[in-house]
């Protein structure tokens, strides 16, 4: 059975004695996502680890999860720095007014609607903030930021696997 896994996080430390680690979300829906119960997995040496959680608790920044597998400190110490999966089966759907999932977003080619010129294809997603940014790779030139706003992206076309958008004036930077 070939099912996919995606990405809802990453183990960036452990958080005191008790098994706990510290998750930093990648995922809309850390509260769904980290219930207590729930199915997460790693891939420690290439090969799939299934994790229960056991508990979930928010502190700062951050999603404190312990398993049933990993009892204590010595125990959760190996899986640090790695990359939490959910499988494709149990991934939160979205409603049609929700967005996108970043995995949908990348690879997606952005044109320009004034001209219809290819700008380039958004190769990582950054959320510093208030709004989500797409980094855009040119080839041949250096990526630059589209901010993810109503009145810049214009329209989002998964079937097409394109992104339409409406420009500012001195968005793109091409001065070195």
């Amino acid at each position: 059975m070939s099912e996919k896994y995606y990405t809802v996080g990453k183990i960036v430390n452990t958080h005191g004695i008790r098994g706990e680690v510290r998750v930093m979300a990648t995922t809309d829906f850390p509260a769904e996502r980290f219930q207590p119960g729930g199915k997460l997995y790693i891939q420690p040496a290439g090969k799939l680890q299934a994790l229960t959680i056991k508990t979930h608790r928010r502190h700062k920044n951050f999603n404190l999860l312990s398993f049933v597998e990993l009892p204590d400190l010595t125990a959760v110490e190996p899986i640090k720095g790695q990359t939490v999966l959910v499988a494709g089966d149990d991934r939160q759907e979205l409603a049609p007014d929700e967005g996108y999932y970043y995995r949908d977003i990348i690879g997606l080619k952005i044109v320009d609607q004034a001209t219809n010129a290819d700008l380039g294809t958004v190769k990582e997603i950054l959320s510093p903030g208030a709004n989500d940014v797409w980094v855009v790779a040119r080839p041949g030139k250096k990526d630059w930021l589209l901010p993810y706003l109503k009145q810049v992206v214009l329209d989002v076309d998964l079937a097409t696997q394109q992104a339409t958008v409406d420009l500012p004036e001195g968005l793109i930077d091409d001065a070195d």
